[in-house]
């Protein structure tokens, strides 16, 4: 089909250039690919949101396409965020565990040294190999791909600048804005992705700085400081707000700040940023108490400035056609997600909620179920949140102090992980998990883990609250011995009863 289209656009020109004046609107035609049939859904960002909502659309029998302005799908998540950064932690984790406790397991050996760009190969060949995944998914579903930026034109049609040159309209029946997200920059603070990094940058350090400042203490901050952390960096932490992780329980919150410092992080918590000096061989960071007073020069080889994202949604036509946003630039939808504009959609980072993978991946597949006349569902209640340090930090549903804000009667369970047979028998035993449930119901409201692996235990929590189960209902579920996951069994009990084990 690609070929006809060709060929005819190519004798159109040739019947062009045999008329008078012809010849230069010929010539620009030739950077203009033709468009293709109306497609019934047409997604405009290939990350986590757009590729999943595509594929979904696909399943459902809709005709797809699926413009993404990287060149690679995948979006921030895989290229440049959450899966590159899983990679190096697991892989600085790995080394920090050689260097700190093998050791103490009897493992005796010599000569550890890290080889950087051996690890920051392993990080580019897994994010190679599930680019080329999702690639696959799209030919075996029959969406259609289009590599190149794409902008609004009207409600129905996208005009795209294609990757390799040209441009084309690529027309729609619905569309979905699933552009994402980008890096919040600071005021005065410019990332050059040398001295002064985004989260990108900070993934593809050709040395490990000696000294580390990151300026944000919350989830991506705090992951890639441990990364920088463990290889040997002096990570100074700078925040704005009283707390690291704000979002967090606060009793969670308090345990974990205290297991980073014993990690060697140093934390500035009330403090902001109010200069920057890059005319030497490092970065001087000028900084004061949030509330003002006496400032203070803190030094350091590298900066990563970790103060948030904002949607990615100017520039892409929005305005051009009337669809809505608010001050901060994400879109206004509906509880369908639906813009103002009718068949217009949008989902993700670009709307309102909080700005994880997992949570536009859900957006999709609702979306795309409401486009195709089924019943779409996101319960946003229960979308988990992790922290991929180690430990790790998991939570789904209310914390202590939303739970205490709201009014309602409440009771709360918790187990230590000390006294968690599998945590003891690894040696890895600092933590704990922290359940609060409805008093009268026992309904549960929220669960909070801190341990090895909290982010896979945390997901028998969410189908709890997604089904409204309570604390008894996960302290009567049989829990195989040993696993890391009785602590949740045991907190449970320690809700509605009395836990067994302590």
């Amino acid at each position: 089909m690609a070929m006809a289209s060709l060929a005819r656009r190519r004798a159109a020109e040739a019947v062009l250039l045999r008329r008078p004046h012809a010849a230069a609107w010929a010539s620009a035609c030739r950077g203009y690919a033709a468009s293709g049939e109306e497609s019934d859904v047409v997604v405009i960002g290939g990350g986590p949101g757009g590729y999943v909502a595509a594929i979904k659309a696909a399943q459902l029998g809709l005709k797809t396409t699926c413009i993404e302005k990287r060149g690679a799908l995948g979006g921030t998540c895989l290229n440049v965020g959450c899966i590159p950064s899983k990679a190096l932690l697991h892989s600085s984790h790995m080394y920090h565990e050689a260097k700190s406790s093998f050791a103490h397991h009897g493992v005796k050996f010599s000569n550890l040294e890290v080889d950087l760009p051996a690890m920051m190969a392993q990080k580019d060949k897994a994010v190679s190999g599930l680019t080329k995944g999702i690639e696959g998914l799209f030919k075996k579903n029959k969406v259609e791909y289009v590599k190149g930026f794409g902008k609004l034109v009207s409600p129905s049609e996208v005009s795209v600048d294609l990757v390799d040159g040209g441009s084309t309209i690529v027309k729609g029946k619905n569309i979905i804005v699933a552009t994402g997200s980008d890096v919040k920059s600071l005021p005065g603070v410019t990332i050059d992705e040398k001295k002064i990094v985004s989260s990108t940058g900070a993934l593809a350090l050709t040395e490990i700085p000696k000294k580390l400042v990151v300026i944000g203490a919350g989830y991506i901050g705090l992951e890639m400081g441990s990364v920088w952390n463990r290889l040997g960096s002096e990570v100074t932490v700078v925040e704005f707000a009283p707390d690291i992780v704000p979002s967090m329980d606060g009793e969670i919150r308090k345990q974990f700040q205290r297991m980073l410092e014993k990690q060697k992080f140093k934390f500035m918590l009330k403090t902001k940023v109010v200069g920057v000096d890059t005319s030497g061989s490092g970065v001087k960071l000028t900084v004061e108490p949030a509330a003002g007073g006496e400032q203070t020069v803190i030094e350091a080889d590298v900066v990563l400035v970790s103060a948030g994202r904002v949607p990615y949604t100017a520039g892409i036509g929005l305005d051009a056609i009337g669809v809505e946003t608010d001050k901060g630039g994400r879109v206004l939808v509906d509880n369908r997600f639906m813009t103002n504009v009718k068949g217009v959609y949008a989902i993700g980072d670009a709307i309102p909620g909080p700005m994880l993978a997992h949570k536009a991946e859900e957006d999709g597949v609702a979306c795309v179920e409401f486009i195709a006349g089924k019943e779409g569902h996101v319960d946003y209640d229960t979308v988990p949140g992790v922290v991929y340090t180690h430990p790790e930090v998991a939570s789904v549903g209310k914390t202590e102090e939303q739970v205490k804000a709201s009014g309602v009667a409440y009771q709360v369970g918790k187990f230590p992980l000390l006294a968690n047979s599998r945590a003891k028998a690894i040696d890895d035993a600092e933590g704990m998990v922290k359940v609060i449930s409805e008093k009268e119901t026992d309904r549960i409201l929220g669960v909070h883990i801190m341990s090895p692996g909290a982010g896979e235990i945390i997901h028998e929590a969410v189908l709890a609250l997604q089904y409204g189960a309570s604390s008894e209902d996960i302290a009567r579920t049989c829990h195989a011995h040993p696993t890391v996951s009785e602590a949740l069994k045991e907190a449970c009990m320690n809700t509605y009863d009395k836990a067994i084990h302590m």
